[in-house]
């Protein structure tokens, strides 16, 4: 996947799990938490969301890679390189 399609990816989860916030607006520099009604419950979702969709693996340690869309889609680039986005 190109950054372009992780960011587009992680839209799609964020939408799911917090449909009432507007992403339309989201500054991919400032952490989500800053932007977002997201609470730990929220952003486990998002890591069990990627594990299902993608088989993707994020160790409780690198969590913190994924506090803003760019530290996020940085992080997740080389993990997810190799699948094609249907």
């Amino acid at each position: 996947m190109t950054p372009a399609e992780i960011r587009d990816e992680i839209l799609d989860i964020l939408e799911d799990i917090s449909p009432d916030d507007d992403l339309e607006n989201l500054d991919d520099a400032k952490p989500f938490r800053e932007q977002l009604e997201l609470d730990s419950m929220d952003f486990l979702d998002i890591v069990m969301e990627l594990r299902k969709r993608h088989r993707v693996q994020i160790p409780e340690e690198d969590y913190g890679n994924l506090a803003s869309m760019s530290s996020t889609v940085s992080y997740l680039e080389p993990k997810m390189k190799d699948i094609v986005k249907s």
